[in-house]
């Protein structure tokens, strides 16, 4: 990944990689990382995940399968 600093701004270049790290989920597996999951728990988190998945395709449609 790489983030290009134009005008030495700093401070935007940081809020675009946070952003871009947000979109690749990083974050969200850090914090998913930072415990121990039981794995009936991990299955039951999955299970809930692809539901909320497979609602949310089926309310937009087909076009965004």
């Amino acid at each position: 990944m790489e983030i290009k600093v134009q005008g030495n701004d700093v401070e935007r270049a940081l809020k675009m990689l946070k952003t871009k790290l947000q979109k690749d989920g990083l974050f969200r597996e850090i914090k998913k990382r930072s415990y121990f999951e039981k794995p009936s728990v991990k299955k039951k988190r999955k299970q809930a995940e692809a539901r909320k998945k497979r609602a949310k395709s089926s309310k937009f449609g087909s076009r965004y399968n």
